[in-house]
């Protein structure tokens, strides 16, 4: 593989995220000084900004057409290695309500969940709970309700972050600590704790806001729990590639995954190469090892 494209921007909520992602991976890999390295801005869901003749493509798109298996399935269609999950395991993983009952099917521990359409009144699950949009990533249209009188308003924000249609997922809210477990090629990275001002890891929290800590996980019996709670997960989606598999532990020490995310940031707050970095990678070297594990079906 000698001439990489890596594909950014994108039509989704997430678009600049992606680009600022798109361009960290671009720059890390020219570093390297083994690759030509080209750049391209998606506009639209359709590769036509790509380069006929690459030999391989770095997904680094969040959300949407870039995520759901949308591009996974066009470059399967001219034979490009691509980088991250299959079509089929990015389709599962994108989609919340999917991912759940995989999990479920598979004895992975995830969270109890239930479904709401505009018109629901109450929570289906008693509170606290989360509201998500099943289909959105970067916390977009993800409200904790505490009380009752935060569901409508709640409820609001997952459905216009999806364009008003469909059902949203409302999820039991686990107390205790988040964290969250990459894994590339089948191997778990060191652990992240999420350490988010006011215990709530939002949009702002996740990419504007400098409070937010990512220890390592000292806990060795905890880590390896999680690490092969993840690779579980990993293999029960189908997952190839890269993927970060996000945790809720409750305060005795229950592990809940609460999604999978085969489209990792690589923006400076991003988690997926801080843990790669502490197996002694350069940032480059994360990226390199990613692209390493390319392939198309």
């Amino acid at each position: 593989m000698k001439k990489i494209a890596v594909l950014m921007g994108g039509t989704s909520s997430e678009r600049e995220v992606s680009l600022q992602s798109g361009r960290n991976v671009a720059e890390a890999l020219a570093s390297l000084g083994k690759y030509e390295v080209v750049p391209v801005v998606l506009d639209t869901d359709n590769l036509d900004a790509m380069p006929k003749d690459v030999d391989a493509a770095y997904i680094a798109l969040h959300g949407g057409w870039g995520e759901n298996g949308g591009v996974q399935l066009a470059l399967d269609k001219i034979g490009v290695p691509y980088t991250g999950p299959g079509a089929a395991a990015s389709q599962i993983a994108m989609d919340k309500v999917k991912t759940k009952m995989v999990l479920e099917m598979n004895g992975v521990p995830t969270a109890a969940w239930g479904l709401a359409n505009p018109d629901t009144e109450k929570s289906p699950l008693p509170l606290p709970v989360v509201v998500k949009p099943p289909c959105d990533g970067s916390s977009v249209g993800i409200s904790k309700v505490s009380k009752e009188e935060e569901w409508k308003s709640a409820l609001d924000d997952a459905f216009k972050a999806q364009g008003g249609a469909g059902v949203v997922m409302v999820e039991e809210f686990i107390p205790g600590r988040e964290f969250t477990v990459g894994v590339i090629d089948g191997e778990p990275l060191p652990v992240l704790e999420i350490v988010a001002p006011n215990g709530w890891y939002g949009y702002h929290e996740k990419y504007d806001s400098n409070e937010t800590r990512y220890p390592f996980l000292e806990d060795g019996e905890l880590a390896q729990k999680m690490q092969k709670i993840a690779v579980d997960a990993y293999k029960a989606v189908g997952c190839r590639g890269v993927t970060r598999v996000d945790f809720r532990v409750s305060p005795l020490g229950r592990c809940y995954v609460l999604e999978l995310n085969t489209s990792p940031g690589f923006t400076s707050h991003s988690l997926v190469p801080k843990a790669g970095m502490k197996t002694g990678l350069t940032f480059a070297g994360v990226c390199d090892r990613i692209l390493a594990s390319a392939k198309h079906d």
